[in-house]
């Protein structure tokens, strides 16, 4: 019912920036939440940040604020990751997600959002790649 396709990774050393895109479609109408997760080789998936999509409130985790931002642009559908300063430990396969979470709990008012069973719809992922 909701599909969503990364875009966006690549290589890049340490230092620089890229800036990944999620296309959403289907019945978005559904959705309040969106994340950004990542996943590096043998550790288990972190969450990044997400945002409330009926008014563009953002959450970031503690470990990317300062360096990672999440956007979104309701009229193209697209929900945005912009990563600046990026590091070598950046490397991982980076998802996007999207929710059915309260605007609380979705812009982590009391609890950390950034927990993947709270997100039911996942895309198939893009590989960041960062080189020292």
């Amino acid at each position: 019912q909701v599909l969503l396709v990364e875009s966006g990774g690549g290589s890049v050393q340490a230092g620089g920036s890229l800036r990944l895109s999620c296309a959403v479609s289907g019945y978005i109408g559904s959705i309040g939440c969106m994340a950004w997760f990542r996943q590096a080789q043998g550790k288990e998936r972190e969450g990044l940040a997400t945002i409330y999509t009926n008014d563009g409130t953002p959450y970031h985790s503690d470990s990317v604020k300062g360096r990672f931002t999440i956007s979104q642009d309701n009229a193209k559908n697209t929900l945005y990751l912009q990563m600046n300063s990026l590091k070598p430990e950046d490397t991982a396969m980076y998802y996007c997600a999207a929710g059915q979470l309260l605007r609380g709990a979705c812009i982590g008012v009391y609890l950390s959002p950034l927990k993947a069973d709270y997100f039911r719809y996942w895309g198939q992922g893009t590989q960041v790649t960062v080189s020292s």
